[in-house]
C-alpha cells in the first residue's frame, strides 16, 4: 500500500491511497469463507453453496467492505503518524475517479479530500480587556421574587370574573383561515397563565367568564414553542406549522390568593425558626438571586471571551470542504442550501473549539480525573440538598459519581461544566476584566444581544 499527501492550500490537502492485491487478497479469501458457511440456496446444502456463485453473487459486497476498512486504518493511521490536525473527516474526493477493475479485482486507487486545521496561538494577558456583569440585586428585585414566592405558595381560589393574572382552565380549538372551527384540527383542554403574559393578551381575557370563547393567536399566549406543545398536547415540530388562530372556551377561572409573609411562612420554607423576621427573609431572598444570578454572570462572560477571541484571532477555515463534508455525514439528507443556512454558526463553533483547543495544548486549562469525581460528588451531594437529604457516606458518594461518569453523555456534561468555569476563572486572572454591577433589565438586554 502507497499513501501520498499532495497539499492543494494551506488548509485543503488530498490523499492518495494505492493498494495492491498483496493489501486485501488473504482477509478478501476469508470473507468469502466464512461468508459461505452462512449461505442457504435452494439445491445446497448450508455451508455447501460452491465458492464460485458465492463469489460471483457476493464478492463485490464482501470486497467493498473489506476495501472500506482498509482504507478507513490506513487513512487512521496516516493521519496519526504524521501528526496531522484535521477538520471534520476525510471525505472521497468527487473530483477523481477511484481506479481499480470491481469485476476482476486487482489494484486500486483512491483519493480523498482532508480539511486541515490552521496553526493557532492563543495567548491571554493584560491586553485582553473583558467585562464581567453582574445583577445588582436591589429592593425593587427582592419585592418581586418576595411577591412570585408569596404566589406560589398562596391559595386557588374560583372566581366568576378573570384578572391581570387569574388562570383560566379551558378548551383549545384550532381555527381554519376564517376563523372557523378548523375539519380535524387541534382540540385540547388546557390553562392559560394571565400573570406576565403580552398586555394584548391580557387584554383579551381580563373579564372574561366562564362559558366566554375567545379568538387568539396561539403564539401569543405561550412563552415558547415546547411551552405551546405542552398547552395544545402536540408535538414541538407540530406547532411550527400552527398558522391560524385557536378558540379557547373558558371552563374554569382560578384566581391564586398569595401567602400571607408572616412567620408560618418563613417557617414553612426554611424550616422553624430558622428565620425570624422580614429582614431576615429579605436578606435570604438576596443571598439566593446573588448566587442564582452568579451563573447567569459566568454565562455572559463566557459568551463575550468567546465572541472577543474568535473577533481577535479569526481562525481560517476550509469552508468548502467542511460545508460539503457537513452534507455527506448528515445524519438526515440535507440540501447545499440549508448547509449554507446554518454554516455561519456552525464555522463559529468551529473557531471558538481551536481557540480553545490551543489553550488546552498549552496547558493553560487542565481538567484532572480527579477534579471530576469531586465535582460530580458535589452535584450528588446538592441533589440529595434539594430534597431535603443527607449525604451519603464519602464512599458511596465516589460509587455514585462513578457510575454517572460512565454515562458518556453525563461525563461529558461534567467536563463541560468544569472547562467552563476553569475557563472564567483563568480570563478573570490573567486579562483585565472590568467588574460592572447592573440593573436587572440592562442585564436582560446584553444577554438577548447574542
Amino acid at each position: 500500500m502507497q499513501i501520498t499527501q499532495e497539499n492543494v492550500d494551506a488548509q485543503n490537502a488530498l490523499l492518495k491511497i494505492k493498494i495492491g492485491t498483496e493489501d486485501y487478497a488473504s482477509k478478501f479469501d476469508q470473507a468469502l469463507k466464512n461468508y459461505r458457511k452462512q449461505v442457504s440456496m435452494p439445491g445446497f446444502r448450508e455451508g455447501k453453496v460452491p465458492m464460485g456463485i458465492v463469489k460471483k453473487r457476493y464478492g463485490k459486497s464482501l470486497l467493498a467492505d473489506e476495501l472500506n476498512r482498509l482504507l478507513n486504518d490506513s487513512i487512521q493511521g496516516y493521519i496519526s503518524e504524521n501528526k496531522l490536525q484535521v477538520l471534520g473527516s476525510p471525505i472521497p474526493s468527487d473530483s477523481h475517479e477511484e481506479k481499480g477493475d470491481w469485476d476482476n479485482p486487482s489494484d486500486f486507487e483512491f483519493v480523498y479530500e482532508l480539511g486541515l486545521a490552521p496553526e493557532l496561538e492563543v495567548k491571554i494577558n493584560k491586553k485582553n480587556k473583558f467585562d464581567y456583569n453582574t445583577i445588582k440585586v436591589d429592593d425593587m428585585l427582592i419585592d418581586k421574587q418576595v411577591a412570585e414566592i408569596a404566589r406560589r405558595y398562596g391559595k386557588l381560589s374560583d372566581v366568576e370574573k378573570a384578572g391581570k393574572s387569574d388562570l383560566l382552565v379551558g378548551d383549545f380549538v384550532e381555527l381554519d383561515e376564517n376563523d372557523e372551527v378548523k375539519a380535524g384540527g387541534i382540540m385540547n383542554q388546557s390553562t392559560i397563565s394571565l400573570d406576565g403574559m403580552d398586555k394584548d393578551v391580557q387584554k383579551v381575557f381580563t373579564g372574561a367568564k366562564v362559558g366566554d370563547e375567545k379568538v387568539v393567536d396561539p403564539h401569543k399566549v405561550s412563552r415558547d414553542h415546547d411551552d405551546l406543545a405542552r398547552m395544545l398536547g402536540v408535538s414541538h415540530e407540530a406547532v411550527h406549522h400552527l398558522a391560524g388562530n385557536v378558540k379557547f372556551i373558558v371552563r374554569e377561572i382560578k384566581h391564586m390568593e398569595p401567602a400571607e409573609v408572616n412567620q408560618e411562612f418563613f417557617d414553612k420554607l426554611f424550616g422553624e425558626g430558622n428565620v425570624k423576621s422580614e429582614e431576615e427573609f429579605r436578606a435570604k431572598i438576596k443571598e439566593d438571586l446573588e448566587n442564582g444570578f452568579a451563573q447567569d454572570s459566568d454565562q455572559l462572560f463566557k459568551r463575550d471571551i468567546t465572541n472577543k477571541l474568535i473577533e481577535q484571532y479569526n481562525p481560517s477555515l476550509p469552508d468548502a470542504f467542511l460545508k460539503k463534508w457537513i452534507q455527506m455525514t448528515n445524519e438526515k439528507p440535507i440540501t447545499a442550501e440549508e448547509v449554507e443556512r446554518d454554516y455561519e454558526q456552525y464555522s463559529k463553533g468551529l473557531q471558538w473549539q481551536l481557540i480553545f483547543n490551543s489553550l488546552l495544548s498549552s496547558k493553560a486549562i487542565e481538567v484532572k480525573q480527579e477534579e471530576v469525581v469531586e465535582k460530580t460528588k458535589t452535584l450528588l451531594a446538592s441533589q440529595y440538598a434539594q430534597y431535603g437529604m443527607p449525604a451519603p457516606e464519602d464512599k458511596e458518594l465516589t460509587e455514585g459519581a462513578m457510575k454517572v461518569l460512565s454515562n458518556q453523555d453525563e461525563g461529558r456534561k461534567v467536563y463541560d461544566m468544569i472547562y467552563d468555569e476553569k475557563l472564567v476563572d483563568f480570563v478573570r486572572n490573567n486579562a483585565s476584566v472590568k467588574d460592572k454591577e447592573v440593573s436587572y433589565d440592562k442585564f436582560v438586554e446584553l444577554a438577548s444581544q447574542g
